[in-house]
């Protein structure tokens, strides 16, 4: 796992942990790159239970109309709702146009899934003000830190 904190951010940069427990008690709103109907899929059953924790979640994959209730997107700009968290559910050579996206809509993070890093799209991420999660399921961070969430 690491951590990508922009400059300026008010987190302590010295453990991962603040920065992860800031963007997941700070966000309401997570668009799911490559969310899957399909409940064998990782990407549907982290997405469920974050779901069930309380985000609202937004998928976005042109293959599907709809995941878990909610309307699914071919792409980050079609959706008009703020998003907090870009969880990269893609194999890494397919992030670099998320974070171009994400840089666009003003998403506040993007989130790499295990087995997930683009050092170079990480980088810019982190240039253009995002925080940056690289090789971790935001499930299991969740579930590590459900004690000291404020939601």
């Amino acid at each position: 796992m690491r951590v990508l904190i922009p400059d300026g951010a008010e987190i302590n940069r010295h453990r991962d942990g603040d920065a992860i427990t800031k963007v997941l008690e700070e966000s309401k709103t997570i668009a799911v790159i490559g969310l899957s109907s399909n409940p064998m899929r990782p990407s549907h059953g982290v997405t469920e239970y974050m779901q069930s924790a309380g985000y609202r979640i937004i998928p976005v994959n042109p293959n599907e109309t709809e995941v878990l209730g909610e309307k699914s997107y071919a792409r980050l700009e079609d959706v008009s709702e703020k998003i907090d968290i870009v969880n990269v559910f893609r194999r890494a050579e397919e992030v670099p146009p998320v974070v171009e996206s994400a840089i666009r809509i003003g998403a506040k993070a993007i989130w790499m899934q295990l087995g997930v890093e683009n050092e170079e799209a990480a980088e810019k991420a982190r240039a253009a003000g995002l925080v940056v999660i690289e090789d971790a399921c935001i499930l299991v961070e969740h579930r590590r830190r459900a004690g000291e969430l404020k939601r």
